[in-house]
C-alpha cells in the first residue's frame, strides 16, 4: 500500500489525519503495547498516551525521529505532524510531503 492512499484510508475512517493518530495506528500495527513503543521511543508511557490522544503535539523533528526508530513512514509521520500545526493554529491548508 502506497502512503498517499494508506493516508486516503486512514482519514475516511478514522478522520483527519494527525500524528497522535499515525502514532496509535502505527503501534497497533506492529503488534506493540504502548509500553513497548514508549520503551522503543525512549519516552515515557504517560508521554505517548498523550501523543495517541492529541493532548500533547511534537515538533518535527520528534515525529522524524520517532518514524525512523520504529521503522516507519517518515513522510507519514511529518506530514502529521505539520497538518495538527495547521489545525492548531486554525489554518484550513493542506500539507503533502515528499521525500
Amino acid at each position: 500500500m502506497t502512503t498517499k492512499s494508506l493516508s486516503k484510508k486512514l482519514e475516511s475512517e478514522l478522520g483527519p489525519l494527525g500524528f497522535g493518530m499515525f502514532m496509535r495506528v502505527s503501534r497497533n500495527s506492529l503488534g506493540h503495547t504502548q509500553q513497548e513503543m514508549a520503551d522503543l521511543l525512549g519516552i515515557a508511557k504517560g508521554t505517548l498516551c498523550d501523543i495517541e490522544k492529541g493532548r500533547q503535539f511534537v515538533s518535527v523533528e520528534f515525529a522524524s525521529k520517532v518514524a525512523k526508530k520504529a521503522g516507519l513512514s517518515n513522510v507519514m509521520a511529518v506530514e502529521a505532524c505539520f497538518m495538527d500545526q495547521l489545525r492548531r493554529s486554525n489554518l484550513n491548508y493542506q500539507v503533502k510531503v515528499k521525500a
